[in-house]
């Protein structure tokens, strides 16, 4: 596929609109409670720098934050109703000013960011057609590598560093035994695929009627992917993945310990990305699709604290703390509208929740 950079859009350019809100009420304690004296989140919201549409995944890389905006084009790669066939990386600051930007063919559905290369990492098309792409900021252009031992039958989304390996969720299957979850090795133009886990593996239930129970899962959507970092007060150092329309989030502990041990909490009501503070000095980043913006929510949240992206099968999408041993999810109030997609934590003392090893 072929692969493109506009320009560098200059910080005149930019049209961003900054608007600060302070939230006044939640319903947990990682935000200020009603009439507290405890420290108010402050949002700011910032437009598309240019004719970009639908940011999804986002990550940070050195002081700059990547955005995917997928401009409307479809799962397999299908040209947008626009006529558009590529999506736009673009790089902003931690303050959110505008830097390079990427056009790469197809739609970007997972990305993250690999410290230890320097590259951003991303994959291309949820349901087929799919690729693995890396990006060089310092370079102009992005690298297209294809798929071998891709065996699930759908494409591939999601990305987290974990275990010092690329792991790459498996999306849209067409064959429920196969795997949920692959890792990475990048050689020449190829992405060689490793199963992690299967659709069908077994877990132990985390919380429902059959709590403490093994059960056969049945993952017919797996979705976004995290690594839990050590702060979490459950899960600490395990690898999170989401199975959107299973209503479940699976995780994997122990990796490298025989197959590891997987354990898989249930929740409502279908959940997109999961981010968790790892100190209590963060900035919470996400995008925001239905208004076409970046948008960042300062103050303190607890350490640990896990916020997640819920998607209901009808109305709007809402930020909600997580419960990890309930599964229960908190609306977050005062968030003005905002209808959250992807999300990360930021921090600037240099330690993120990006998607990466908190170790």
């Amino acid at each position: 596929m072929p692969v493109s950079s506009p320009p560098l859009r200059s910080a005149a350019m930019w049209g961003a609109a900054v608007l600060g809100v302070a939230l006044l009420g939640c319903a947990t304690p990682a935000f200020a409670e009603p009439g507290s004296s405890g420290p108010q989140l402050v949002i700011h919201k910032y437009s598309a720098v240019g004719t970009e549409t639908k940011p999804d995944d986002l990550t940070r890389l050195g002081d700059s934050i990547y955005v995917a905006f997928q401009n409307g084009v479809e799962s397999m790669g299908e040209p947008a109703s626009s006529g558009a066939t590529a999506s736009t990386i673009q790089q902003y600051s931690l303050s959110g000013a505008p830097g390079k930007s990427w056009s790469v063919t197809g739609k970007v559905d997972g990305m993250t960011a690999d410290p230890a290369s320097g590259r951003i990492l991303a994959s291309v098309n949820e349901d087929g057609n799919s690729s693995f792409v890396t990006l060089n900021p310092s370079e102009s252009a992005a690298k297209i590598y294809s798929y071998a031992g891709l065996t699930h039958g759908g494409g591939t989304d999601a990305i987290s560093i974990f275990d010092r390996q690329i792991v790459l969720s498996a999306s849209a299957p067409s064959n429920p035994s196969g795997p949920a979850a692959y890792t990475v090795k990048l050689s020449g133009s190829v992405a060689q695929l490793t199963p992690l886990f299967a659709d069908n593996a077994t877990a132990v239930a985390v919380n429902g009627p059959g709590a403490g129970t093994t059960v056969t899962l049945a993952l017919t959507d797996p979705d976004s992917s995290r690594v839990v970092p050590r702060s979490s007060p459950r899960f600490a150092g395990s690898f999170m993945l989401d199975g959107q329309a299973d209503l479940q989030l699976v995780f994997l502990s122990d990796h490298g310990r025989s197959a590891g041990k997987l354990s898989v909490l249930t929740v409502s009501t279908p959940l997109d990305d999961t981010a968790f503070a790892t100190s209590s000095h963060q900035t919470l980043w996400l995008t925001d699709p239905a208004a076409n913006e970046l948008v960042s929510v300062s103050g303190t949240f607890a350490s640990g604290q896990a916020v997640s992206t819920v998607t209901p099968d009808t109305g709007p999408s809402y930020l909600a703390t997580l419960n990890l041993t309930s599964g229960t999810l908190t609306p977050v109030a005062g968030l003005g509208g905002v209808q959250p997609k992807g999300l990360m934590f930021v921090s600037s003392r240099g330690r993120d929740d990006d998607g990466h090893d908190d170790h």
